[in-house]
């Protein structure tokens, strides 16, 4: 299992149009299979940063995630649109189980 947290932090102008890019990976991602889960949220201390926790059951799923067309548009309009380079961490999982 792979679980990747990704973070942009954009430019206020920009927020709501990122917003509705990093929405609509979102949507497309939540359909490829392996894909476990995709959520994509707003820092509540920062408006204009954006939080991605993606869980994946191998790297092919987070391969065939990256190869959407959703994830392609929004990276190309993130240049200009960020203040700072995207944070992307990987984690490799070996197991999991449910918080009781």
């Amino acid at each position: 299992m792979i679980v990747v947290r990704f973070k942009l932090r954009c430019s206020p102008e920009r927020a709501e149009e990122v917003s509705a890019l990093l929405a609509a990976v979102q949507t497309a991602s939540q359909t490829v299979p392996g894909v476990i889960t995709f959520d994509v949220g707003r820092d509540l201390l920062d408006a204009d940063a954006f939080i991605a926790t993606e869980v994946f059951d191998d790297r092919a799923a987070l391969d065939r995630q990256e190869a959407l067309p959703e994830v392609a548009a929004a990276m190309a309009a993130f240049d200009g649109a960020l203040v700072a380079p995207p944070e992307a961490t990987i984690y490799h999982a070996d197991s999991s189980e449910p918080y009781e």
